[in-house]
């Protein structure tokens, strides 16, 4: 890693051995970028260098390791010389679902820790080379948070996914007014359904934790519509596209919804009354409320 970048466009993209990541590492470097991709294994940085070339250079993080962050911030500090770095794509992450009531804490807290305090630490790392450094030449870069749908529309048993995500938009746009300073936009990519391979998995999800509660049948029943809904998504590729634009166009929007079905899976749920939202999500997975019938009684007063 001795020498130094022929191309000024250099993005850094996180979680790129797979879906999202991956797919956006793909159209940036067919566009011409030098992309730095994090992965958390030595094996698949060899994997995607033989893939993408010169073109990539691998990254060997998890976003929760605030050293070996650091470490790959250096890394490219060296690779871009005194340049600027052209765009951060904070894409790794992770979702875990299950029912708030019974979830397990650490579960919890490990979604919030990887998909929000993750994102901050890898942001914070690399914000000097995106210009807050105002020794390095060359113009501000761009920070591209991916968000979700569930970034504004929460369904039932993805609370603590859908809590990282909304956090993650309010932490952005605190973070594009601040940043305003040094001339480094933020903008969210808001993906739905994306087609990967976990979709391929997700139908033997293991749900036996929440065999003995009400839930079960209702998460099994959620399971299998978000399986279904996510293999008519979006490809990673076209997901990577929407990045690209939002990297490279001139004026962009601050959030940036790419989700098929549009008009059913978005548009409609932000325009709908909340409570309507609620009773068809509800109904749909049979979470409606029943009230319990009174016992019967006999004539003289007593319960049956």
């Amino acid at each position: 890693m001795g020498t130094m970048l022929t191309t000024k466009r250099c993005v850094v993209v996180t979680g790129a051995s797979s879906g999202i990541g991956l797919g956006t590492a793909r159209i940036l470097v067919q566009a011409g970028f030098h992309v730095c991709g994090s992965v958390r294994r030595a094996a698949d940085g060899e994997r995607l260098c033989a893939e993408f070339g010169d073109a990539f250079t691998p990254l060997l993080f998890d976003v929760t390791d605030q050293a070996a962050v650091k470490k790959a911030a250096e890394q490219v500090r060296e690779l871009l010389g005194n340049h600027t770095l052209f765009g951060l794509v904070n894409n790794a992450g992770v979702a875990f679902h299950g029912p708030l009531m019974h979830q397990p804490i650490s579960e919890f807290a490990r979604n919030i820790e990887i998909n929000l305090t993750g994102t901050l630490i890898v942001t914070q790392a690399f914000l000097p080379l995106l210009g807050a450094d105002r020794t390095l030449t060359g113009p501000p870069g761009r920070i591209i948070m991916v968000s979700s749908t569930s970034g504004k529309i929460a369904a039932p048993f993805i609370g603590a996914y859908a809590a990282s995500k909304h956090g993650l938009e309010g932490m952005s746009e605190s973070l594009r007014r601040e940043l305003m300073l040094f001339g480094i936009d933020v903008i969210i990519v808001g993906p739905g359904a994306v087609v990967t391979p976990i979709w391929d998995k997700a139908e033997s999800h293991d749900l036996s934790a929440y065999e003995g509660t009400p839930y079960h049948v209702p998460l099994s029943k959620f399971t299998r519509l978000v399986t279904d809904d996510g293999r008519s998504g979006h490809t990673p590729e076209h997901i990577g596209r929407g990045i690209q634009k939002a990297l490279t166009t001139p004026r962009p929007a601050v959030r940036n919804a790419i989700v098929a079905n549009r008009f059913g899976r978005w548009t409609l749920p932000l325009l709908l009354p909340r409570r309507w939202v609620d009773w068809l999500m509800a109904y749909t997975l049979g979470l409606i409320y029943k009230k319990p019938s009174a016992p019967l009684r006999h004539q003289n007063g007593k319960a049956n």
